[in-house]
């Protein structure tokens, strides 16, 4: 991958693990903690497209919110449990390799940046409390515009910002509809399939699949 200028990771599911809050309340949950947790980000996601189809934004907390009363309920899971696991997702787990591909990444002198769905105060809370602060340069909101991924004017934000071309960015996702979004825009994509998913048919297939961040190493040079 060349002429790289700027490298730009999804949050949610890439940089951080959207299962770790439910996780971090297995004990109460119980044996149906990940099968809940998993039906949780799914609603969560499919809020944000239903929203942008039928031009109703909600912000991404109030829709985390929303998805997950939906979920507690499907699951009979105690309503008491709610605020717990909301102030666990506004301090979400990396994932383990994170922390170090970043640094390594920043002595490169690359420009490091987010680009999500999440708010700007809910992303710079997680980035804060995982003490990775000092490895980003920008971190992009869908909020500035007001519709969600994979909408092609999130991906015109980075290039607003940064005057440079599409095929100058790097941009890496665990969410194949993100990657489809992002390639089809003209972004050069990496896939970061922890989980040896299958790719979804959008018309788009990146060049490059890594199982964790560590692999991007190989890729950029």
């Amino acid at each position: 991958m060349k002429n790289i200028k700027a490298i730009i990771f999804d949050a949610y599911g890439t940089l951080f693990d959207v299962n770790s809050a439910a996780e971090k309340c297995k004990i109460k949950i119980g044996d149906k903690w990940e099968i809940f947790s998993n039906y949780w980000r799914t609603t969560q996601l499919e809020y944000t497209w239903l929203r942008s189809l039928m031009k109703r934004h909600k912000d991404f907390w109030q829709i985390t919110e929303d998805s997950l009363d939906k979920s507690m309920n499907v699951f009979g899971i105690k309503l008491s449990m709610k605020e717990e696991l909301l102030n666990l997702y506004k301090v979400l787990s990396t994932y383990e390799e994170v922390p170090e591909t970043l640094m390594l990444l920043k002595k490169k002198k690359y420009k490091l940046a987010i680009l999500s769905n999440g708010t700007a105060s809910l992303l710079n809370e997680l980035v804060q409390s995982n003490g990775l602060g000092n490895f980003f340069d920008d971190i992009f909101s869908i909020e500035q515009i007001g519709i969600y991924k994979p909408s092609p004017e999130v991906y015109d934000i980075p290039i607003a910002n940064y005057k440079i071309h599409k095929n100058e960015i790097a941009f890496l996702s665990s969410n194949t509809w993100d990657v489809s979004g992002a390639g089809n825009y003209g972004y050069q994509t990496i896939w970061v399939n922890r989980n040896k998913n299958i790719f979804d048919n959008l018309d788009y297939k990146p060049k490059y699949e890594i199982g964790s961040l560590k692999g991007l190493l190989d890729i950029i040079k």
